[in-house]
């Protein structure tokens, strides 16, 4: 299984890197955590809305809409898929402290790359998660002179209990153990890409080729 970091594939050059990464991978499957913004996919692909989207395109995928410029984009909202054995759940968005206790639907324009209260609970209710993919990162995981996580995801690890998450958004590999669970922050797709043996959720990582 192909797993993927931000890969922000509006810039051409990123496009190309992204598609090295299915070329040299040739898995028939991928999870990718956020910043896609391109949906035109070599494989069928579970991915997790970033901060940086189509946010046209991310709501389309949350109402079950068929688009042409969408192949193989599989968009997980809150929702979790069964792939290769394993329940993959995701949350999609990055964290605004003014918007997370508004409702999702008065949220218009930009600020519909957040995630809110009401995503988290519906996500912290699905049973039996092995792989939680976020875009923001929980607390303890990355230092910047400041820790970037946010609690809300540690409370989601608290909640599922997954024995897997992969975090996007800060182009930064790092790993840690939190809340009992392997956590993951992956590189970005035009420098790296990761294998995940879903038999034993080892993760390897592989450099993206030119």
């Amino acid at each position: 299984m192909l797993v993927l970091g931000d890969a922000h594939a509006a810039d051409p050059d990123n496009r190309a890197a992204l598609v090295n990464a299915y070329d040299d991978a040739a898995a028939d499957v991928a999870l990718q955590v956020g910043d896609l913004e391109w949906y035109d996919l070599p494989v069928e692909t579970w991915f997790i809305a970033g901060n940086n989207e189509d946010l046209d395109v991310i709501d389309a995928l949350r109402d079950g809409a068929m688009l042409p410029e969408v192949t193989n984009a599989h968009l997980l909202a809150s929702t979790a898929a069964e792939l290769s054995g394993l329940r993959i759940a995701g949350l999609s968005g990055n964290y605004a402290p003014t918007k997370f206790d508004r409702p999702c639907s008065e949220l218009s324009g930009g600020r519909r790359r957040h995630f809110t209260r009401e995503e988290v609970d519906q996500l912290a209710a699905i049973e039996d998660v092995d792989v939680l993919m976020t875009h923001e990162a929980p607390t303890g995981l990355l230092y910047f002179g400041y820790d970037p996580g946010c609690g809300h995801v540690n409370d989601l690890l608290a909640a599922l209990d997954p024995d897997l998450c992969l975090v996007g958004h800060h182009h930064r590999h790092k790993e840690a153990e939190i809340e009992g669970c392997r956590v993951v922050s992956l590189a970005p797709a035009w420098e790296r890409y990761y294998t995940l043996d879903p038999t034993d959720l080892t993760l390897a990582s592989h450099e993206t080729p030119d």
